[in-house]
């Protein structure tokens, strides 16, 4: 699938009804809701380290134009600035969840799994006066924390955290799902630093299956034992025990749902390994297996610090890092979508694929626009 039909996936329509419903244009002339989307958005694919200045030059290119459809655009960075500063964040937010369900029905990945985790961004304290101290590295810095949602191939949900208290995913992972309407009737699968054992009743009375390490210490209350099933080829642990389990907090208290404490080893290491989940049918090896594919999101994290520079703040705004934010995970689905459908291996090659085949369309644009015949160099266009 091309670029440009890969876009044309989203209704232009959607930019104009999410403008009236989230009143993002109220008072504005120049840089509205869609413009401050295809600046940012454009800008992101064209520069390795994106700046307020980088988009300035950008908004009054040949190139930005032809692909906004905007012809007449002016704007300093201190208007850029203060626009991403100020401009209703719900927009982005919005046109996100409405482009990761394109993309997600697009990919047959509506019942896909859930990986949830979170990431930080640091800064000097100098530049960043703001965000929350990290006490386990001992550096000077502060962080912005962003806990994502990945559903399948693609992030389906995203919050910035500053507040100290958030430092916990205790709390922000806790909140993060419990936010996530796609996670309902479907497994989301986290790291143990979640293990509120309020939290994993409250999951499971909003029908958000789970599942989760387990620290070797947990304290439960044993229902019944179930039958171990033989070990299925390829599978690198060896479960040892599947209870059905009531679990026990800190102040003594059992949980109002039954869960599973499935124990394992890991073959390669001898590591023992527990898993907790509110899933009571599944296998255990399925369980494990699910669990597994955690690691995920961790490659995708890795995806947007390397090649979508995720680590650079372009606005220190907490509204402004939210816009950023929701524009890099928008970037993500379409580059991440554009790979997979043309079964593409590398993240690194489908961006650059992407970028150059955006680029030729825009091309085309301008050299039909001023009365040629892209249609006579088809070679010229073929990227390959």
């Amino acid at each position: 699938m091309k670029v440009a039909e890969l876009l044309k996936l989203i209704p232009p329509q959607t930019f104009k009804d999410l403008a009236v419903e989230t009143n993002v244009d109220f008072q504005v002339k120049k840089l509205s809701g869609e413009v401050i989307f295809k600046l940012i958005l454009f800008s992101m694919l064209g520069s390795e380290k994106l700046s307020l200045r980088v988009m300035e030059t950008y908004l009054q290119s040949a190139k930005f134009k032809s692909f906004s459809h905007f012809d007449i655009l002016d704007g300093k960075y201190n208007s850029i600035r203060d626009r991403i500063c100020t401009i209703n964040s719900e927009y982005f937010e919005k046109l996100f969840e409405k482009i990761f369900s394109i993309y997600n029905k697009e990919l047959n990945e509506e019942k896909a799994l859930s990986k949830t985790d979170s990431t930080y961004v640091g800064l000097a304290t100098k530049l960043f006066s703001g965000g929350m101290k990290n006490s386990h590295n001992g550096t000077d810095k502060r962080y912005v924390k962003y806990s994502v949602n990945v559903k399948g191939s693609i992030p389906s949900s995203v919050k910035v955290f500053t507040d100290q208290s958030y430092v916990s995913e205790e709390f922000a992972l806790a909140e993060l799902i419990n936010d996530a309407s796609c996670i309902e009737g479907n497994v989301v699968v986290f790291d143990r630093g979640l293990q509120s054992r309020n939290s994993f009743d409250k999951f499971t009375d909003a029908s958000k299956l789970f599942i989760s390490r387990a620290n070797p210490n947990i304290r439960c209350k044993v229902i019944a034992q179930n039958k171990i099933s033989e070990r299925p080829h390829g599978s690198s642990v060896t479960i040892t025990s599947d209870a059905v389990v009531f679990l026990i907090n800190k102040k003594e208290k059992i949980t109002k749902h039954p869960y599973r404490l499935i124990k394992g080893t890991l073959d390669k290491s001898g590591e023992k390994i527990y898993f907790v989940t509110n899933i009571l049918e599944e296998d255990a090896y399925t369980i494990a297996a699910w669990y597994k594919q955690r690691w995920e999101i961790e490659v995708f994290f890795k995806f947007i610090k390397q090649h979508l520079n995720v680590n650079h703040l372009v606005s220190r705004d907490e509204n402004g890092m939210k816009v950023m934010i929701y524009m890099t995970m928008i970037l993500a689905i379409l580059i991440i979508a554009y790979r997979k459908v043309n079964g593409i291996k590398g993240y690194k090659i489908a961006k650059l694929k992407f970028e150059l085949e955006l680029e030729n369309e825009i091309i085309k644009t301008i050299v039909t626009f001023c009365g040629g015949d892209p249609a006579k160099a088809p070679h010229l266009f073929d990227s390959g």
